[in-house]
C-alpha cells in the first residue's frame, strides 16, 4: 500500500537543544515498540506479538531485528538534536535517526511511560525525510 498523505506538522526543534540537554535526555528515552511495524517478534517483548499492518512500515524491512539496536537509533538521534519540540513532560513528540544503510527512521512517544517511543521507518515518498536527511 502506498500512502498519499503525510503529517505536515512535524517540524525539527529549533533552535537545537544544548548539548548537555540532548545527553541528559537521551538517557532518559527508551523503546518499546508496537507490534504494528513489526513482521517478526525478535526480543521486542511485545504483546500483542508482532501484528504488522499493510499500511504501516516494518523495522524489519530496515534492517531492525533487535530492540537494543532500535533503542541504539533512539539514543542517537536524541543526541544529535533531531527532535521536536517537548510536550508537556518534557519529552519531544518525535525523534528521528538515520540507520547505517541511510533509512530513516521516526520514533514517536508513546505515552506509556515517561519517555518510551516506538519507531518505523519514513515511507520513501514522505517529503519530510529529506529535512531529516538534510540535518543528519
Amino acid at each position: 500500500m502506498e500512502r498519499k498523505h503525510f503529517n505536515r506538522k512535524r517540524r525539527l526543534a529549533e533552535p537545537m537543544l544544548p548539548q548537555s540537554d540532548l545527553n541528559d535526555l537521551a538517557t532518559k528515552v527508551q523503546y518499546v515498540g508496537s507490534p504494528y511495524h513489526k513482521r517478526n517478534q525478535g526480543d521486542f517483548g511485545l504483546t500483542p506479538p508482532a501484528q504488522p499492518r499493510a499500511d504501516k512500515t516494518l523495522c524489519d524491512e530496515a534492517g531492525i531485528v533487535s530492540k537494543a539496536e532500535a533503542e541504539r537509533y533512539l539514543v542517537k538521534g536524541v543526541q544529535r538534536g533531531m527532535v521536536s519540540s517537548a510536550g508537556p513532560d518534557g519529552f519531544p513528540k518525535h525523534v528521528w535517526a538515520v540507520t547505517d544503510g541511510g533509512v530513516v527512521l521516526e520514533a514517536k512517544y508513546n505515552n506509556v511511560g515517561p519517555g518510551s517511543y516506538h519507531g518505523y521507518p519514513l515511507f520513501k515518498p514522505d517529503p519530510f525525510r529529506k529535512a531529516i536527511l538534510d540535518r543528519w
